[in-house]
């Protein structure tokens, strides 16, 4: 069996084992990899590391970072879609049966019900993190300067069509102004 083919089973079984989190499977590919002498333990940790400290899922990024290391680029790639190819098989599947169910009038009613519910959750997360959390009182000059960076993120992406990267940026560069 070659090396491409055993590092796309080896993350495919880790794809289909990673319940929890990629990090539940860390274990498992750290044994895998150090038995069949594709890597020490120490370079393992220290590619899990920067996995970790990598934007994106933690399993995704060392099954590429171990294929890689192990079989270069097509090794990366192999890696990948053992990884991936669980979760994309599960969520086209629920995706092909939720299609079925949205023409039931009780689930479309229930999506309904559910955007207010996601709508207030999103908005606490919102509060939360602005205000509530923070030890000083909610009556403070720069709850004012928030609120006055987030009315003017809404306006400018509303009324004007700013794409969200430049709305990011624009209030970042407004935190670093006013605060």
């Amino acid at each position: 069996m070659g090396i491409w083919w055993a590092l796309f089973l080896l993350f495919l079984k880790a794809g289909l084992l990673s319940f929890g989190g990629g990090y539940s499977v860390m274990p498992m590919i750290e044994r895998e990899v150090t038995d069949r002498g594709w890597m020490a333990s120490g370079e393992y940790l220290e590619l899990a590391a920067v996995a970790g400290l990598s934007p994106g899922p933690m399993a995704t990024n060392t099954a590429t970072m171990v294929g890689y290391h192990t079989a270069g680029i097509v090794g990366a790639i192999a890696a990948t879609a053992g990884i991936v190819l669980p979760s994309l098989c599960i969520i086209v599947l629920a995706a092909a049966f939720c299609m079925k169910l949205s023409r039931h009038k009780w689930v479309r009613s229930s999506f309904y019900g559910l955007r207010p519910i996601v709508t207030g959750l999103i908005l606490y997360a919102a509060l939360y993190v602005g205000f509530l959390a923070l030890p000083k009182p909610i009556l403070h000059w720069s709850t004012f300067a928030t609120l006055l960076i987030a009315a003017g993120s809404f306006l400018v992406m509303l009324r004007f069509k700013w794409h969200p990267f430049k709305v990011i940026l624009a209030a970042a560069a407004a935190g670093i102004i006013l605060f």
